[in-house]
């Protein structure tokens, strides 16, 4: 026969069983690899610039190599640095990037059509969405009330 509980006892009872999260610890692994990828972009920016780029090209060349968390998704590496990092992981290029490979490399079983071209943009589909859909209110606003 089971025992009916109380709000106060079932609180006490989850408080007990749920581990306690290190909060200041995650932030700092967060802080730490968030800023360490967006160093490696700034690093390749100026190294871009330095070798004769203009600030449109160096930005573009960044992005495109960036977009090398895409391989590190397949090789299962970005997995373990965000279970590392965790929202510091997801800074736009390489998170973009990952959320983009990882349904993709999920449902490649499924085939190409069905499987890999129906849910690549499972995750990042909506940000896309949302994304042109606010660009395109504000760009009427900025014309209405220039």
């Amino acid at each position: 026969m089971s025992k009916i509980v109380s709000n106060n006892e079932y609180s006490k009872m989850v408080q007990k069983a749920s581990p306690n999260s290190p909060i200041i610890n995650n932030c700092f692994k967060a802080f730490l690899i968030g800023g360490l990828i967006c160093d490696l972009g700034q690093f390749f920016i100026n190294t871009f610039k330095r070798l004769g780029c203009t600030i449109e090209q160096s930005t573009s060349y960044t992005s495109i190599i960036l977009f090398i968390a895409s391989l590190l998704t397949g090789l299962g590496i970005y997995s373990k640095i965000g279970k590392f990092a965790g929202a510091g992981s997801i800074v736009p290029i390489t998170g973009f990037s990952n959320s983009v490979t990882a349904p993709a490399i999920e449902f490649k079983k499924e085939g190409l059509i069905l499987g890999l071209g129906a849910k690549i943009f499972i995750i990042a589909g909506p940000v896309i969405l949302y994304g042109i859909l606010a660009s395109m209110v504000v760009g009427i606003f900025y014309y209405i009330f220039k």
